[in-house]
């Protein structure tokens, strides 16, 4: 992998100016400070550092000495050191821009062969560490910079997989370097708050930084990657007022205002020490408090508890295996087919029943799966074998999905599940009971309930506002507007099940084809949050505004 690999979805080495001033003057706050720009690009963060510092006295024949970047590829270093040179500093030498893999130049060139571990132990080095890591994902992370930075997330008990992004470590080892009262102003992908595999760097934030503030934005500041990104402002050793606070802006323009005294008056939330999505901080308080006593509240039930899920079924080539009605009739492919739901859309009620399954059949809706029997293709009727063949010569047999199996024309793991689950959710998540014996794709999750679960009554209880709201800061989102879940995620999510026989999924399936989403919850609020767990009508009332709010903010950054 070639070095400019780590421009990839980075909006470019450009770092807009105004997000680059906020991150320094907020930072730095001393004539004296040493700033570090782990990832400088083109050298606007630190171009903004400088002038901060200028602005407070410092004299510009000393001022590279206290501004330090490190930049791999060399064509954007280049650009930071004449950035630079034209503001009259003098760059004799590496030590103001270095030219190479910032996790490298940490273990090797700033601290020496030996000193690294002491520094992270002592935690001293820098005043300020500001800028904006390259997002670049963890298939595109070259692999001889992956293990250093690895072993330095490693050096402050992480436990980094895979899956890791490039910007984790960057965010991470840059902490390791502030001085005790050092702040770190990064530009972050708002995955922080949601994906997995950040859940342990959020818990090593909350534990090593006294106070964080995040500045987020209603619009989107990298139009070209549809990254939705946030501004992380951390601060080391602020106790007593410690938390962790949201700031809201329009767009990138508002940080031209935006002053340290309305940082201060922002809400200040108790931050949660453990790996937790940080979704909820987009929460007041009260709210905040509310989840958090209904998740420990003995009348919650774990979703995972009740039911299993499981993902859809991958095909591999859905063209070759989804069919419609009219193309299963052109290759002659009946009996062998499974009936097929492929998308979450045909799911419109609570329940799905062999009548709407015909109805997408009349409609030409792919509502079929190819399922010939496992044996040699020899050994099929010659419509299969024709079939088949016809396949191949579309190389569909080469496909990676495909050509892993024994035979590729076997669709493994076909299984008829006992519900639907949305994957992706626009207004609301749902269950939809599978009356039509049905299978499905991969866009929808499948649900088997545990013996002994009456199937009909957690479908019903799964539309309430308490687990509404759970599910906004339990799935994740991104820049489209959609909420997704993994299986691990929606096996999480709270059910009130107590007075669940008393609900009517016919009637509810009847509402949510009338789209009335709202009049189920005023019905399973009542049974099952008010008369079930003994909630108030201002506990229920909150819990709805929670899911409200937190569902309108995704949908709106669509």
């Amino acid at each position: 992998m070639t070095q400019p690999s780590y421009q990839k979805l980075r909006g470019g080495y450009y770092t807009p100016q105004p997000i680059a001033d906020f991150l320094a003057d907020w930072a730095i706050r001393s004539p004296t400070d040493e700033v570090l720009e782990p990832s400088c690009g083109d050298g606007n963060v630190l171009l903004s550092a400088a002038r901060r510092l200028l602005a407070q006295g410092v004299p510009v024949e000393i001022l590279s000495r206290q501004l330090h970047g490190v930049e791999l590829d060399p064509r954007e270093a280049a650009k930071s050191t004449q950035r630079l040179a034209a503001l009259g500093l003098s760059l004799t030498s590496d030590n103001t821009i270095h030219v190479g893999d910032f996790f490298a130049h940490c273990q090797q060139h700033l601290f020496g062969e030996n000193i690294l571990t002491l520094v992270l132990k002592e935690r001293q080095y820098f005043d300020a560490v500001i800028g904006n890591p390259p997002f670049v994902r963890y298939q595109h992370f070259p692999e001889e910079h992956r293990q250093i930075a690895f072993s330095m997330m490693e050096q402050a008990g992480l436990h980094p997989n895979r899956l890791t992004n490039a910007w984790l470590p960057f965010l991470v080892v840059g902490s390791l370097l502030l001085k005790e009262d050092g702040r770190l102003g990064m530009v972050i992908p708002a995955e922080l708050f949601q994906v997995n595999y950040a859940a342990e760097v959020r818990q090593f934030l909350s534990d090593y930084f006294s106070r964080v503030t995040l500045v987020t934005f209603r619009q989107l500041v990298f139009q070209d990657i549809q990254q939705e990104i946030v501004l992380l402002l951390a601060e080391r050793n602020h106790n007593p007022n410690s938390g962790i606070r949201v700031v809201e802006l329009g767009g990138i323009e508002d940080l031209n205002t935006l002053t340290t005294a309305q940082l201060d008056a922002a809400t200040l939330k108790p931050m949660d020490h453990s790996t937790e999505k940080w979704t909820q901080y987009f929460l007041d308080p009260e709210e905040i408090h509310l989840l958090r006593e209904m998740r420990a509240h003995p009348g919650v039930t774990l979703a995972g508890q009740v039911f299993n899920v499981d993902v859809g079924i991958v095909t591999g080539r859905n063209d070759f295996f989804v069919l419609s009605q009219d193309e299963v009739k052109r290759h002659g492919l009946e009996p062998y087919l499974e009936r097929m739901v492929s998308r979450s859309a045909h799911l419109t009620g609570a329940i799905f029943s062999a009548t709407d399954w015909q109805d997408n059949v009349a409609a030409q809706l792919p509502a079929f799966l190819f399922t010939p029997d496992d044996t040699f293709i020899e050994e099929l009727p010659e419509t299969l074998q024709r079939y088949i063949a016809l396949g191949e010569a579309k190389a569909y047999h080469e496909g990676y999905k495909c050509r892993i199996r024994q035979r590729w024309y076997i669709v493994p793991s076909v299984w008829i599940p006992d519900a639907f689950m949305l994957r992706q959710v626009h207004a609301y998540p749902k269950l939809t009971l599978n009356a039509a014996q049905a299978v499905c794709t991969d866009t929808i999750h499948r649900v088997r309930f545990r013996k002994g679960v009456n199937g009909e009554a957690v479908t019903a209880t799964y539309l309430n506002s308490l687990t509404f709201a759970f599910a906004e800061v339990t799935g994740r989102s991104y820049g489209g507007g959609v909420l997704t879940f993994e299986p691990s995620e929606a096996e999480r999510l709270p059910l009130p099940l107590n007075n669940a026989e008393r609900l009517d999924l016919t009637h509810f399936d009847q509402l949510l084809r009338q789209n009335d989403i709202e009049m189920v919850l005023d019905i399973t609020d009542k049974v099952l949050l008010q008369e079930g767990l003994g909630l108030s009508v201002e506990q229920t009332r909150i819990l709805r505004g929670v899911w409200v709010k937190l569902r309108d903010r995704r949908i709106n950054r669509k």
